[in-house]
């Protein structure tokens, strides 16, 4: 292995622990402020974090522009420039507003959900969104072979192990919304991929967290109670929410992604469940029973073999 995989790797190893300990602060903001203001708050955060990124990269881009193209080759690029960027500036708005729109979907079912189950049941219920974008990509005229269906009954056979009560299934109130917010997450993946080879990757996220901010807010300001001072005792949950599990983590997701293998970058970030559970454990001594703790094993195990390459796959 190079050090050039192992360098990628470790960021996205660290890109998963960031995102695997924000749920650990999703929980804690719950005890100071309600959903909608912890949401809203922190995308806005996250938002404003990427702006200082957006302008770093592209006076990066500048510099090495200047560097390597030449004086002709910038005036024969400058004729088709601008149809092509008022094309690049709208797929940017359309992909940014589309994906903050599920994004705020997804984040209020999860952050309503977290609040009724526990951490570690919290990441491992929002994975499944891994093996759920195959099985929409059917919808898409997209191949599933047979493993992805196997993947799917042993996440189905997991879930069963951490929701049973007893002798029967019990799916609680947070279940359900942490249900829902993996398919909202499913449907926001599927989102991305199809405007990331279309524009930046950092403006249109900070598109996204900013709309997904606003959408917050307004809800937030509609149904909520807001109290400052609430927001303030909550400062260092929502600012790891929006500092590192928005801002650094996404940054260091498309950084960590260049030159990696797609499917073993998926594998990497899958971790963050199983760092959920660790951090749940670790940071609010919260535990599952041995019958739970094996359904989130059968659900990694899934995990894994959604992502692992079939015959014919790079």
């Amino acid at each position: 292995m190079s050090k050039f995989t192992i360098r990628q790797s470790l960021l996205l190893l660290l890109t998963a622990a960031i995102w695997g300990v924000a749920f650990v602060a999703q929980s804690v903001g719950m005890d100071y402020v309600q959903p909608f203001t912890f949401n809203a708050v922190r995308n806005l955060i996250g938002a404003a974090v990427l702006v200082p990124v957006i302008f770093l990269l592209k006076k990066i881009n500048k510099k090495n522009n200047e560097n390597f193209t030449g004086k002709v080759s910038n005036q024969k690029i400058q004729s088709d420039q601008p149809e092509k960027s008022l094309n690049m500036r709208r797929d940017l708005i359309v992909g940014g507003v589309s994906c903050g729109v599920i994004l705020f979907i997804a984040s209020s079912l999860q952050q309503f959900g977290i609040q009724y189950t526990s951490v570690g049941k919290a990441g491992f219920i929002t994975a499944m969104y891994i093996v759920l974008v195959p099985i929409l990509g059917v919808f898409l005229h997209q191949r599933t072979g047979l493993r992805v269906w196997a993947a799917v009954a042993m996440a189905i056979a997991g879930l069963y192990l951490l929701c049973m009560t007893g002798d029967h299934l019990a799916l609680n109130m947070g279940d359900v919304l942490l249900l829902l917010c993996a398919v909202a997450f499913s449907f926001h993946i599927l989102v991305i991929d199809h405007f990331t080879p279309l524009v930046d990757g950092v403006k249109m996220s900070c598109i996204q967290f900013f709309t997904c901010g606003v959408l917050s807010f307004l809800c937030m300001v509609i149904f909520e109670t807001p109290q400052l001072s609430r927001i303030l005792a909550a400062w260092l949950p929502i600012l790891y929410a929006g500092v590192m599990s928005c801002g650094v983590a996404y940054t260091l997701q498309i950084v960590g992604q260049r030159g990696m293998n797609p499917t073993v970058a998926s594998l990497i970030l899958s971790l963050e469940s199983v760092i959920s559970l660790l951090a749940g454990w670790l940071l609010l001594h919260q535990s599952l029973s041995g019958r739970e703790l094996w359904g989130c094993v059968i659900m990694f195990a899934a995990i894994v073999l959604v992502q692992l390459p079939g015959k014919g796959e790079g």
